[in-house]
């Protein structure tokens, strides 16, 4: 392989503008047509008339960010095939998802999920949740603009800031323009890129190989089908059940909770329409996984070898794939083109998520309660500014990002913990009808300070490599000069200095707890003492509305379908005047259920 690199080549730039350029039309069709946006409603929740397959596309190309695109393949050439245990995680997060958050959200009509905590629990811990999700969301945009710009520019030559801000104002742009319907339709669009991009690597390099059988065979012999660790230990990085248990925690609060998800799912017509769309997310997610293990293990065959990482050829692990697209599509031009672009579209899908769901928060949570008098028109301009807002600070956190990659990197990974805590507290709110304020405040702060507790020290001290397991890699077949690159990771031991000598008790069993147990270990702590200061303060005595909990009549209605559906449809979302009138002992979803119309009607006293 002394054979020279490719570089980027005029028709990689315009591919790569190309998927800029339609992803920027979507957002303007989507800002005349229909009349453009009216409301704050139609701008940020898409005036929930969404059908559920363009809703399950854009859940998944939002979770595909190019982290995905360039990690994960990285991740199975240097870790084997166990991540792709990820695809039982999936299944049953999915599930929790559609079965025990959505319904009760979907019944509720909120725009922002944390409107949930305000009414089931109080307007402090609505604050705590929302303050939480913007810290959170403006810290991982930066990373996700920045490090595959960062990858991608060490090996392609691709400009870095040319990249980086216009993509950031590609986003924004279509954001501010077209709302929740531009988003989602651009990710539907985008998703089709990334599909495009893996597609193209994995044939071509089955052409390569000659055969899929033998990359199977290669990474087979070179130990990367691992599949099967049933090690139990809690400190192994991946086996089957950490992946399994921890994973699943880790991701519902990411499906299950979080605004950028929430806010698609609720923008369907109707709840079955909702269910369907994460059903049909969660084949996308599979075939996602698949493509990036493909690629992952084609990699591996290609390398075995001459592995590019430890010859100096590429200095970070997520610089392998497009060192892997130059080397073998070097004969193709535009093809680069086609695997930057899909790599930026996994990066524009996730941040238009989180500008739009930014924005929703804002409006939502922080405008809205103190501001009640505002008219639907002035509310739609606010939302449109905060959109604008928050695509410019996305940019600077970029920025930020390429100045303090390390620090931010760890910033991201402590926030990332903060998921934890919040899906124990929403599954309080939803699951336990004793669980009152006080309760869910003292157990969200216990999670969170137990959370960070392990999080920092696994910064501090990571883990060593006997629980990661690396596999080996090897240059004997290398013929190349040292590389030229120079090195893009800026390791965390520069941030938070201690040798390796003093390494504590604690850092070898407490701190090297597998990073998915993280947010498990979160949510058990929320919960169990969320439970336990409930009951002591009280909480058997108060009376929870029936509507903010899962009830059976959730679960049964996938059942009887046809009649109950246009039921919910009919059923506005409650104002606060009518709270009085109802009696809560009935909710309002048993009254539309019972038989006889007349007399279900009788209970509106």
């Amino acid at each position: 392989r002394s054979a020279p690199m490719g570089r980027f080549t005029v028709w990689d730039y315009v591919v790569f503008a190309a998927m800029l350029l339609i992803s920027a039309i979507i957002g303007i069709y989507y800002a005349f047509v229909g009349g453009g946006q009216k409301t704050s409603k139609d701008f940020l929740m898409a005036g929930r008339s969404m059908s559920a397959l363009p809703v399950a596309l854009s859940l998944t190309a939002s979770f595909m960010s190019a982290v995905t695109v360039l990690g994960t393949p990285a991740e199975i050439y240097r870790y084997g095939a166990i991540f792709c245990i990820f695809a039982i995680t999936y299944g049953l997060v999915v599930l929790c998802s559609a079965e025990i958050f959505l319904p009760v959200f979907y019944k509720l009509g909120i725009t922002s999920t944390y409107e949930y905590l305000e009414l089931r629990f109080n307007k402090y811990l609505r604050l705590c949740g929302t303050v939480l999700f913007i810290i959170q969301t403006t810290l991982y945009t930066g990373i996700v603009i920045y490090a595959p710009a960062l990858a991608l520019n060490q090996v392609t030559g691709f400009d870095l800031w040319g990249a980086v801000v216009a993509t950031g104002v590609v986003c924004t742009f279509y954001c501010t323009l077209g709302g929740l319907k531009a988003v989602v339709w651009t990710d539907v669009f985008q998703v089709g890129i990334m599909v495009a991009g893996f597609s193209s690597v994995i044939i071509r390099a089955v052409v390569v190989q000659e055969g899929i059988g033998r990359i199977v065979n290669d990474s087979y012999h070179g130990g990367r089908l691992n599949f099967w660790d049933f090690d139990p230990n809690p400190l192994q990085r991946h086996t089957f059940w950490t992946i399994v248990i921890g994973g699943t925690f880790t991701w519902t609060g990411i499906y299950g909770v979080n605004q950028s998800q929430v806010q698609r799912y609720i923008a369907c017509k109707n709840r079955f329409h909702a269910k369907l769309s994460l059903y049909i997310n969660l084949v996308g997610l599979w075939a996602i996984l698949v493509c990036a293990t493909l690629c992952g293990l084609a990699l591996y065959s290609i390398y075995k070898d001459c592995d590019p990482w430890t010859a100096n050829q590429v200095s970070a692990l997520d610089q392998l794939m497009p060192y892997l697209v130059l080397d073998i599509m070097r004969d193709f031009p535009g093809v680069p083109g086609l695997f930057v672009a899909s790599a930026y579209s996994g990066t524009l899908s996730t941040v238009s998520s989180s500008i739009n769901a930014l924005a929703a928060v804002t409006v939502e949570d922080l405008i809205k309660p103190h501001f009640k008098s505002l008219s639907e028109k002035k509310l739609s301009w606010i939302s449109m500014g905060m959109s604008l807002f928050y695509g410019g600070v996305c940019i600077a956190m970029a920025a930020v990002a390429s100045l303090l990659g390390a620090l931010l990197q760890a910033a991201l990974s402590i926030f990332g913990m903060v998921g934890g805590p919040l899906l124990g507290l929403f599954a309080l709110g939803i699951l336990c009808s004793f669980a009152n304020g006080i309760g869910a405040f003292v157990g969200l702060v216990s999670g969170f300070i137990i959370s960070l507790w392990v999080g920092i020290g696994s910064q501090i001290y990571p883990p060593l490599p006997e629980r990661t397991k690396p596999l080996p890699l090897s240059t004997v077949g290398c013929n190349i000069s040292s590389g030229n690159f120079t090195s893009t990771e800026i390791p965390l031991t520069t941030v938070f200095s201690t040798s390796g000598a003093e390494r504590p008790a604690l850092a070898d069993n407490w701190y090297s707890l597998s990073y998915l147990y993280f947010s498990t270990l979160g949510t058990l702590v929320t919960v169990v003492v969320g439970i336990i200061i409930s009951l002591l303060t009280g909480g058997l005595k108060q009376n929870t509305d029936r509507k903010f909990l899962l009830t059976k009549e959730d679960f049964l209605s996938n059942f009887s379908r046809s009649e109950t559906e246009q039921v919910m449809l009919n059923w506005k979302p409650f104002t606060m005047a009518d709270e009085g009138i109802d009696n809560p002992a009935f909710s309002h979803i048993e009254m539309d259920i019972a038989s006889d119309k007349n007399k279900a009607n009788g209970l509106h006293i």
